[in-house]
């Protein structure tokens, strides 16, 4: 073993990203190429036009990781790439990359759960933090992880140097990171909608609209039949606690209701005209706009009713993901809360978790706003555990779009 260096690579939905990360706690280099202004004007991610942004990122993207870090290929001990949950040509660019590349340089290939690599998105930081002469903990700790395209609670356990996952609950239906995509689209705001949801929720009143969150019940009927959704399809729903599971597709309705009764949605069409001039939905790019920053800017973008509803929507998105984590963290018996993902960026939410936290006595980690989103850096890092135990991917290897973690 040489010093200890991976490379990291990253490309299971609309990033492509590649890192060096030194023995799993030390970030020599973190590259990301962004896809936002691609998918943007659609509204969201569209997977054809992910792939071909991929193929064409990936080469300069682990190029740059190498100069920045400082080091050439000789210099690797071996190559790390997410090979699943994701879109699946996605994950394929850089599963296929990364297999030639330690193919060709005669490096061990380490497959990486893109979930897990999230997790050890905070885990990297603790590490870090650890070399400066802080804390580092290395106890079971209740994970949350939380993002466009997942909203799972973990149970994670360090053992003998690598870490075992156990599935706590999850959402049956879209992620909390989607229904931020979704409701911003609706009222005709910008893509990613979360940093559209998160800098407008300060102008509103949080108590505006009641929007509530009832307990998802199990579906006797359904017992013993095939699973009929994907989420069934991808973790043992009926084996979780329902007081532990999301559901994310009900408030979506509640705000688009709320929209046609109030008569919000030309509203909303005006304003995605004058962000999108050449429209959402035309294929031409249209004029990027970021957020609003102040009152005045926010107020001349929306009525205070919309701005009501935007605060009212993320407290109660916020509370549920709070409510439920905190409910895990106690059922499990952990003193220590993670909380990982695109939406852990989110001000709100990190906000009230580090509230609830010091009211509990319990201790609650984010990773860096550049770390919540997408990386490579977590994914180099998750995978130092299994290049120590020997744990090698396959030559067969692939992508595998709907890969679970834990049990």
């Amino acid at each position: 073993m040489g010093q200890g260096l991976i490379l990291g690579i990253e490309s299971s939905c609309d990033e492509t990203a590649a890192a060096v990360v030194e023995r799993g706690e030390r970030t020599r280099s973190s590259v990301v190429a962004s896809q936002i202004a691609t998918h943007a004007r659609y509204g969201g991610v569209v997977p054809e036009l992910a792939s071909r942004e991929h193929l064409r990122a990936i080469v300069p993207v682990v190029r740059a990781a190498l100069t920045e870090a400082g080091v050439g290929l000789g210099d690797l001990d071996a190559v790390a790439v997410t090979s699943g949950p994701g879109l699946a040509g996605a994950l394929l660019v850089g599963v296929s990359y990364a297999k030639a590349l330690a193919f060709g340089r005669g490096l061990p290939l380490v497959a990486v759960n893109h979930l897990e690599g999230h997790i050890h998105a905070v885990l990297l930081e603790e590490r870090e933090a650890a070399q400066s002469g802080h804390a580092c903990g290395e106890e079971p700790a209740l994970a949350l992880v939380v993002s466009g395209g997942h909203t799972h609670l973990y149970l994670a356990r360090p053992m003998q140097g690598s870490w075992s996952y156990r599935l706590i609950g999850r959402t049956v239906d879209d992620a909390a990171g989607e229904a931020y995509d979704k409701v911003a689209k609706l009222l005709g705001f910008g893509y990613p909608g979360g940093p559209w949801i998160d800098a407008l929720a300060r102008f509103g009143n949080p108590r505006a609209v009641p929007f509530a969150f009832s307990q998802v019940k199990p579906k006797v009927h359904l017992v013993g039949q095939p699973p009929r959704t994907k989420a069934a399809r991808t973790a043992p729903i009926a084996e979780l606690d329902p007081r532990l599971l999301f559901s994310f597709s009900g408030i979506k309705t509640a705000v688009l209701r709320y929209v046609e009764v109030h008569g919000l949605r030309e509203e909303a069409r005006a304003r995605a005209a004058r962000l999108f001039p050449a429209g959402l939905q035309s294929g031409a790019a249209g004029t990027a706009a970021d957020p609003p920053k102040t009152r005045e800017e926010a107020q001349a973008l929306c009525p205070q009713e919309t701005l009501d509803l935007v605060a009212s929507f993320q407290r109660a998105v916020v509370g549920d993901l709070l409510k439920k984590s905190f409910a895990a963290a106690e059922r499990v018996g952990a003193s220590r809360i993670l909380v990982t993902g695109g939406v852990a960026a989110n001000r709100e939410l990190r906000e009230r978790f580090t509230r609830e936290a010091a009211r509990r006595g319990v201790r609650v980690a984010f990773p860096t706003l550049a770390l919540s989103t997408d990386n490579a850096a977590m994914i180099a890092a998750a995978a130092w555990p299994r290049f120590v135990a020997g744990e090698f991917a396959a030559e067969e290897l692939t992508a595998d779009a709907a890969l679970t973690l834990g049990r």
